[in-house]
C-alpha cells in the first residue's frame, strides 16, 4: 500500500503527542513492506531529508500561525497525496479533520485518527474551538474509517458522528534503562531526588499548578520540567519566569535521546497535572520505566487504570501537594514496577499497534 500521512508537524524529533505517535508508528509500518509518506511542516524542520527510517518525508509549506497552520498545511498535503496517487490518506487530529471532505472529493480513501477533543485546550478562542469541533465532526462523519486512542473519544464519535470507531491505543517502547548520570550531573540533581514533568508549555498541561504545589510542600526534591513552548505566549513566558526565580526548579528545554532517558530512569516521581489529554504518551513512557506516577483524575488518565492513590483531583493544588508528599515518602514497590512494564508490553505495544493500523487500512480499501 502507498500510505500518505498528514495532520502532524512532522518527524523525527518534533515535540508533540501526535508527532511522537507518528514517529514510532510509521517506521514499523514501512518495515512491514508498505510505502509510507509523511507530510512535514517546513517551519519545524531543522534538517531537510528525503527519508527517515524508510519513511518518505514530504516537506510542505505551513504558515507559522497557530490558528491557521494545521488547516493550510493539510490542504496542501492532501493535494500532494492526490498527486502521489496514495491508496490511503491518514489524517491525524481534529483540526486537520476539516480537510477530510476535500480529500474525499478528490477520490481518496481517508482514515482519520482522533487524538482527543483539542477544542477543550485553554489556548483556543471561541472561533478556533468552533473550527476544531467542526473538524472533529467532519473527520468522524466522512472518513472511510475512524481511529480513536481511548474509549472516551470513541463515545464522542458515536454520539456526535453516529459512527463506530476503531480503538487503537497510543504506545511506547520498553526502554533500556540508563546507567549513566552525566546529564543529571550537568543539571545538578542526584538520582531519585527529583520530581519529573515532561510537557509542552501550554495552559492545559497544568505546569503552573505543579510548580505552586511543589513550593507549598517544601520538599527537598528538585522539580525538573523537560519541555518548551511551540509558540511563545504570555503563559509560556510566565511559566519560564516562575522557573527562573525558584532555585528548586530546573527547566531543561525540549530534550530527547540519552538526556531524556536519564531523567526518566532516575526520577523519584513523575507528575502529569493535565486538565486535558487524549491518551498521554508521557504517562505511558513513565510507566514503561517503572516510575512512581501521579496524575490528574481526567477521563484519559483514568482510562489507564492506575491505583486510586496515583490520582489527584484535577486542578486541586492542595490535593496535588498532599499526594506529592505521600508518594515521595512511599516509593513504588518492585511488584508495581513490574505491573507497569508488563501492562505497557501487553496493551501499549507499538508492534501490535502497527498491525492493527494496517488492518484498518486494508479494511478501508475493500469498502
Amino acid at each position: 500500500m502507498r500510505i500518505f500521512v498528514t495532520g502532524t508537524r512532522g518527524i523525527p524529533d518534533i515535540p508533540g503527542g501526535v508527532e511522537k505517535h507518528c514517529q514510532e508508528l510509521y517506521p514499523l509500518i514501512a518495515a512491514l513492506g508498505h510505502e509510507v509518506y509523511v507530510a512535514t511542516r517546513t517551519p519545524y524542520i531543522k534538517k531537510k531529508q528525503a527519508q527517515w527510517k524508510n519513511v518518505n518525508l514530504c516537506h510542505i509549506y505551513a504558515p507559522r500561525k497557530k490558528s491557521f497552520e494545521a488547516i493550510a498545511h493539510t490542504f496542501l498535503a492532501v493535494i500532494e497525496a492526490w498527486k502521489l496517487k496514495a491508496d490511503i490518506v491518514h489524517i491525524h487530529a481534529v483540526g486537520p479533520g476539516l480537510m477530510v471532505p476535500f480529500a474525499k472529493l478528490l477520490g481518496l480513501k481517508v482514515v482519520a485518527t482522533n487524538h482527543g477533543p483539542d477544542y477543550n485546550r485553554q489556548k483556543w478562542g471561541r472561533s478556533a474551538r468552533f473550527m476544531l469541533r467542526t473538524g472533529e465532526y467532519l473527520g468522524g462523519r466522512f472518513g472511510d474509517a475512524v481511529i480513536v486512542i481511548s474509549h472516551v473519544i470513541k463515545d464522542i464519535i458515536r454520539r456526535r458522528c453516529k459512527k463506530t470507531a476503531h480503538i487503537i491505543y497510543n504506545g511506547v517502547q520498553l526502554p533500556v534503562l540508563s546507567s549513566d548520570r552525566d546529564f543529571l550531573d550537568r543539571v545538578g540533581v542526584a538520582p531519585g531526588n527529583y520530581i519529573l514533568a515532561v510537557s509542552r508549555f501550554v495552559p492545559e498541561k497544568g505546569l503552573d499548578l505543579l510548580i505552586k504545589a511543589c513550593q507549598l510542600s517544601h520538599t527537598p526534591y528538585k522539580l525538573i520540567i523537560a519541555g518548551d513552548a511551540d509558540h511563545e505566549t504570555d503563559y509560556s513566558k510566565h511559566l519560564k519566569h516562575m522557573m527562573d526565580v525558584d532555585d528548586n526548579i530546573i527547566g531543561t528545554g525540549y530534550i530527547t535521546g540519552e538526556p531524556l532517558n536519564q531523567l526518566f530512569t532516575h526520577a523519584g516521581l513523575f507528575v502529569l497535572p493535565s486538565f486535558h489529554e487524549g491518551l498521554p504518551i508521557a504517562l505511558l513512557e513513565a510507566m514503561s520505566y517503572g516510575l512512581s506516577v501521579l496524575v490528574s483524575d481526567i477521563p484519559a488518565n483514568l482510562e489507564v487504570g492506575l491505583a486510586k492513590e496515583r490520582y489527584f483531583k484535577c486542578g486541586d493544588m492542595d490535593d496535588l501537594k498532599e499526594k506529592i508528599d505521600y508518594h515521595l515518602t512511599n516509593p513504588i514497590s518492585p511488584d508495581e514496577k513490574l505491573i507497569f512494564r508488563s501492562r505497557i508490553e501487553e496493551t501499549y505495544n507499538w508492534e501490535k499497534i502497527a498491525k492493527q493500523t494496517i488492518a484498518v487500512y486494508k479494511e478501508t480499501l475493500t469498502k
